[in-house]
């Protein structure tokens, strides 16, 4: 019957559309039944008019009481079905009277109904307009579960892309700290790096914040943003940071949430490259494994994860926390992350993903 619900897809899309269809059709088949069932009984060609007066009867008083519903379906319970019942009760005596006065009328005129006779139906009725109140409650409470199920589900979709909005922006704040203080020095020395390590700082950060967060970006887009990161840092560390990369042909063409992979640069330049006297060396590969995975990895050669980064052995480091939670966000249980010393020394940290190459906005994980 007709709904409440704003916005509701198939055969309810149209909402008006949706209730004459429903309430035509049932009340034409309900006068094809009293009419079937009178000729079927040797009730003769008589039977057909009081019928039809019965069924636009009952279609008139269905009319009514659906605005009275309208009304009544957003109270509470107990005058939810207190008002109902006293609709129905109502209803079922106006549509018994006029029954039997048009039985009367129309195909039996020696009856004279008096006082109580005409309810004489009112037990069929009752049964009509009960079913019919039914519907009507049922059709409008699933729209409207299905109507807070669609904001629910919207609502959530905003809470997701606010997530993934907030960890993408957690831009290490040293890292701005550092790099322009570096370029302030260089400023004052009127050394002419000043200008490349700006331009370099620029781009990196436009490629950080041009992207939705919903969508995903080829590893290709993403390596370059990395290499811009290594050269603004090169700047600050010289030869004490080498990095390399080692991408498998295709591997490039996999795509994966913008900025995921920063992080783990800072990490390796935080605990591998700084402490060290000497420096150390980042080395970033790609490379499928099967036809439907891709490992990427970012190792480097520093003094390992019990030497340098205790707190990252619970999971707590705010980085690698930002890059769980965007994995989990972006794929469910479908991808996953891991930590590990290598066995030649420093660390290796490894984004297990799907191999998927199509761009745009990030499907919503399995449960």
């Amino acid at each position: 019957m007709k709904p409440d619900t704003t916005r509701t897809k198939g055969f309810f899309a149209d909402k008006n559309r949706a209730f004459w269809l429903l309430q035509g059709g049932g009340w034409a088949g309900y006068f094809f039944l009293r009419a079937f069932g009178g000729l079927a009984n040797s009730m003769g060609i008589n039977y057909i008019l009081p019928a039809l007066i019965v069924t636009a009867t009952g279609f008139s008083l269905t009319l009514l009481m659906s605005a009275a519903y309208r009304r009544i379906i957003r109270m509470r319970p107990v005058f939810v079905w207190t008002l109902t019942l006293l609709v129905i009760v109502v209803a079922s005596s106006v549509f018994s009277i006029l029954e039997v006065w048009a039985h009367a009328r129309f195909f039996n005129p020696e009856f004279r109904p008096e006082g109580v006779q005409f309810f004489g139906a009112i037990l069929l009725d009752l049964s009509v307009l009960g079913a019919w109140s039914g519907l009507y409650y049922g059709i409008n409470f699933y729209l409207m579960l299905s109507q807070q199920t669609e904001d629910m589900l919207k609502a959530q979709a905003q809470a997701s892309q606010a997530s993934l909005a907030m960890l993408r922006y957690q831009v290490n704040p040293h890292f701005l700290f550092n790099t322009l203080n570096s370029i302030s020095t260089l400023v004052l020395l009127k050394d002419e790096r000043a200008n490349s390590m700006l331009s370099r700082l620029s781009s990196f950060l436009r490629y950080s914040l041009s992207e939705d967060p919903g969508t995903r970006v080829s590893l290709e887009q993403e390596l370059a943003a990395l290499k811009l990161y290594f050269d603004i840092e090169r700047m600050r560390f010289e030869d004490r940071l080498q990095t390399s990369f080692d991408i498998e042909p295709g591997a490039e063409k996999v795509c994966i949430p913008s900025m995921i992979l920063q992080p783990l640069a800072e990490n390796a330049v935080k605990y591998a490259v700084t402490p060290q006297e000497e420096g150390a060396s980042i080395m970033v590969s790609a490379r499928r494994v099967g036809q439907d995975r891709v490992f990427i990895d970012v190792a480097d050669t520093g003094p390992g994860l019990n030497a340098a980064r205790p707190i990252f052995v619970d999971g707590t480091g705010v980085g690698l926390k930002n890059i769980r939670d965007r994995l989990a966000e972006s794929y469910g249980d479908k991808a996953s992350f891991m930590l590990a010393d290598r066995p030649e020394g420093g660390v290796v940290a490894r984004l297990d993903i799907p191999y998927d190459t199509n761009t745009g906005k990030l499907e919503e994980p399995s449960a």
